[in-house]
């Protein structure tokens, strides 16, 4: 009879949902924070962003240590999507990567020029740094129109795991189309509005020139 009531309550328990692991937990969490904050695009909330989805990678990492996550993979047939959309990500980091520090090194030309050039004609370094912004501006264009990819389709059958993988695929290709498209700006922007731009690089000059002529007068 004992031996009849413990093999029910086993068949029993069996049949309950099981816990999702913790890890798992973490994994979905940190996909709905970056959903909640999709829809901002200055350059604090892109920076919250990018700091969201480092953390979600963190996340995956721990993740795909598991052994729940390797059975996942090995019985679904996205796996060879998941690993294209894999490395198209890291190739997209690399290029935004490359451009934003070819943005920072020209800002930092201008800057110096500005500093050193008192009062003499910089019209050819300012349009040097233009020059340079358009090309960078047709490369993060060019690799948007590349992003112009379906996203990958989740079927009924996929796992719990293989569909939050492919949520933050879903995901970190949203936050760095964002990224990019805050980098290069509008389209086509006006002659006005480029120089507006180099205006607002001239400002710390401006400041500093304005307290060398009150600490003279003193």
């Amino acid at each position: 009879m004992d031996s009849i009531s413990k093999k029910s309550f086993h068949t029993r328990s069996n049949s309950l949902p099981l816990r999702p692991h913790p890890v798992v937990d973490d994994v979905d969490e940190h996909l709905c924070r970056l959903k909640a904050s999709a829809a901002t695009s200055s350059s604090s909330s892109l920076s919250q962003k990018l700091g969201k989805v480092q953390d979600l990678h963190d996340s995956i990492d721990n993740l795909l240590l598991l052994p729940l996550t390797h059975q996942a993979l090995v019985d679904n047939d996205s796996v060879d999507d998941l690993l294209e959309g894999s490395l198209e990500l890291v190739d997209l980091c690399s290029m935004a990567k490359d451009v934003l520090s070819q943005m920072k090194e020209c800002t930092h030309e201008l800057q110096f020029v500005l500093r050193r050039r008192r009062g003499d004609d910089i019209t050819n370094d300012v349009q040097k740094y233009l020059n340079s912004r358009k090309i960078m501006k047709k490369t993060i264009h060019k690799a948007l129109k590349g992003m112009e990819k379906s996203s990958s389709k989740t079927s009924d059958e996929s796992s719990d795991i293989v569909t939050l993988l492919k949520q933050a695929e879903a995901i970190t290709y949203s936050t760095i189309e964002s990224l990019l498209s805050f980098m290069a700006g509008p389209k086509s922007a006006s002659k006005a509005s480029r120089w507006s731009m180099v205006s607002k690089l001239m400002q710390p000059k401006r400041v500093a020139c304005k307290e060398e002529g009150s600490n003279t007068n003193l």
